[in-house]
């Protein structure tokens, strides 16, 4: 192609730490080669925007638990003004980017509006998938899901203690967000935590957590391989667990029976479809005793070594830099003609 890979990473929001190591495993497997040897911009929490040295972003050490702080001054005041005065030419965009702000849609409308082609799924599906209840909604009937309720933040301890009134145990977690930050587990009885901001309340499903990636690689949407998360007693998929490796176990392919991991997979490809997305996306689930529960689907799911995707990508055979170029190809082939596109000044 001739086009200039741009890796955008960091960001606004709270998952920055697993953008950066996103970024380190892109930019690793796109540097082999000279010809696709990309850009890296880290987005800053200050809004400005740097053009990274690629040695300093790949011997940058420990990247889920330390702030990556770039050596070059900034080169933009912020996002809006990169994009308007990219200085290369024929600029495509690897999205290393998790969390609000980089997945929620607004970054996707400034890139549509610009006509810049960037990997992912496009603003109106990142806005849905972002917020976990919008996202339930669309695949509603198709499949199934766990009784839920939205609470604000003033509401939230009566929405545990209605939901828990039915079940014996619930999950609270952000209604937009990602990385397993702020999810909490609640049997009767328990302190509910104050929160700041919109969380979800669900149903707990007792089950095998599954989780599962969609690719497109040319020809359309294709099931990965099945994960299946073991965690420890007394332990949590969260932050720790899936990122620091503290008791849990990601078992790829899934040691489950085969009509199961068919299951996982058709409904991670209706997931995908019946949100439009794009390229592609990770949906989780619960494999219980009745079924399949559909409980998220990430349109920017993590990239790094220790990502999900990633593992699932290598259980099928498909080499993660083949999956890179593919992406930004199909990001550029769907690029919006430049006529139909008002460039805003």
């Amino acid at each position: 192609m001739n086009y200039t890979i741009i890796v955008l990473f960091g960001g606004p929001s709270d998952e920055r730490h697993v953008s950066v190591a996103s970024a380190q495993n892109v930019v690793r497997a796109l540097a082999t080669s000279a010809k696709e040897r990309p850009f890296a911009w880290f987005w800053a929490p200050n809004g400005a925007v740097h053009d990274v040295a690629l040695d300093d972003l790949l011997t940058h050490e420990r990247p889920f638990e330390v702030d990556f702080v770039p050596t070059r001054p900034a080169i933009f005041p912020n996002i809006e003004q990169a994009l308007d005065t990219i200085p290369v030419e024929d600029p495509v965009f690897f999205l290393a980017l998790h969390g609000t702000g980089g997945e929620d849609g607004p970054l996707q409308r400034m890139f549509e509006s610009r006509g810049i082609p960037f990997t992912g799924s496009n603003s109106t599906t990142s806005e849905i998938a972002f917020d976990k209840e919008r996202a339930k909604e669309r695949v509603r009937g198709k499949l199934r899901i766990a009784e839920s309720r939205v609470a604000q933040p003033n509401e939230l301890r009566n929405v545990v203690s209605d939901m828990l009134s039915r079940h014996a145990r619930v999950v609270a977690k952000p209604l937009a967000g990602g990385s397993s930050r702020g999810l909490f587990f609640l049997d009767r009885g328990d302190a509910v935590p104050q929160v700041d901001i919109p969380y979800i309340v669900e149903q707990f499903i007792a089950g095998r957590e599954l989780t599962d990636g969609v690719v497109d690689m040319g020809d359309g949407p294709i099931a990965l391989p099945v994960i299946e998360i073991e965690t420890d007693p007394g332990r949590d998929f969260d932050y720790a667990g899936k990122y620091l490796g503290h008791g849990t176990r990601e078992i790829c392919p899934a040691q489950i029976p085969d009509a199961l991991a068919r299951e996982v997979q058709e409904a991670a490809r209706i997931a995908h479809e019946a949100l439009g997305c794009d390229g592609y996306s990770r949906s989780d689930f619960v494999g219980a005793a009745d079924g399949v529960y559909y409980l998220e689907t990430n349109t920017l799911p993590g990239l790094t070594r220790a990502s999900l995707v990633p593992q699932e990508l290598a259980a099928a055979g498909i080499s993660f830099r083949d999956f890179l170029l593919r992406q930004t190809k199909l990001a550029v082939e769907r690029r919006p003609p430049l006529h139909s596109v008002t460039i805003l000044v």
